[in-house]
């Protein structure tokens, strides 16, 4: 059998069972809908190459429909390809492809009934703040409404998180946030490692406060800093240095000045959203009322 090419920057170089499961995953990449031809996959190997790839093709599928969704390629109302059409085609099992499908009904975005099949929901099921549908949205070139509603979830959250942050913080959470800090700084945001240190120095922030039903939020409030910041990467936007607004935050913090915390982050956010804005629309920059 011809090899394919390896992708790029895989987590681990495991066994070759594992690599021709992940060679398999990749074929996900074309529409599902309107290609004018089934996506063949690799299926040759053990049994136990057999079960990963079907392990991994349903998360797989499941976020090639995602993208397909989001992007409009199937709108709310439509039905999905049916289980026994899609199996067939795209040459996975039936438990997989159902598989795939539980994981888009459990985010709100597809519902299963008998007779009528798996249909898209209207958007306002759609569970957008779960880390994994930002990540599909920002595949996408999402809106500019949803962008700026990204950042009022931001400005209300991360200031109030910063002034408790400041009042219970620990000396052990004022060590991981320098830490970030100087990663951030040496690294900056345009690095895969300065932005894994800036989701660091939020994560700890926000479990600084000691708030439980906060630090619920903490994956989807992350998640957004990430994408939003990878996001102006993509569009060569990080023309301004966010550095010293982080380091101000920190140095409330620090101090435990509860007020100048508050104030530094909604600073902070503002100005992240203003940087977006100008990539979006570069003759209109302006910060969430």
């Amino acid at each position: 059998m011809k090899k394919t090419a390896t992708p790029a920057a895989p987590q681990r170089t495991a066994e070759p069972e594992t690599q021709d499961a992940q060679r398999s995953l990749n074929t996900l990449g074309a529409p599902l809908k309107g290609s004018g031809r089934p996506v063949r996959t690799e299926q040759g190997g053990s049994t136990r190459a057999q079960a990963m790839f079907q392990g991994r093709l349903h998360g797989a599928l499941a976020h090639r429909l995602g993208v397909n969704i989001l992007n409009g390629v199937y709108t709310s109302g439509d039905t999905l390809p049916n289980e026994i059409e899609s199996s067939s085609s795209l040459e996975i099992s039936r438990s997989a492809y159902r598989e795939a499908i539980r994981i888009l009904a459990a985010k709100g975005m597809v519902e299963s009934r008998p007779k009528t099949g798996t249909r898209v929901t209207e958007r306002a099921r759609w569970n957008l703040l779960d880390p994994e549908v930002l990540g599909w949205m920002f595949e996408t070139e999402p809106s500019e409404t949803f962008i700026k509603a990204l950042f009022e979830l931001r400005l209300i959250t991360e200031p109030a998180a910063a002034e408790l942050a400041a009042v219970r913080r620990s000396d052990a959470d004022v060590e991981r946030m320098s830490e970030a800090l100087v990663v951030m700084k040496r690294e900056t945001l345009t690095t895969e490692a300065g932005r894994r240190a800036d989701l660091e120095f939020h994560h700890t922030l926000i479990h600084a406060t000691g708030n439980e039903a906060l630090a619920s939020l903490s994956s989807s409030i992350e998640a957004a800093v990430s994408w939003t910041t990878r996001y102006k990467a993509r569009h060569d936007g990080l023309v301004r240095d966010p550095i010293p607004d982080h380091e101000r935050v920190f140095e409330a913090i620090a101090r435990k000045d509860a007020g100048a915390a508050r104030w530094c982050m909604e600073s902070l956010v503002r100005m992240a959203h203003e940087d977006t804005m100008r990539i979006i629309n570069p003759d209109v920059a302006q910060a969430p009322q």
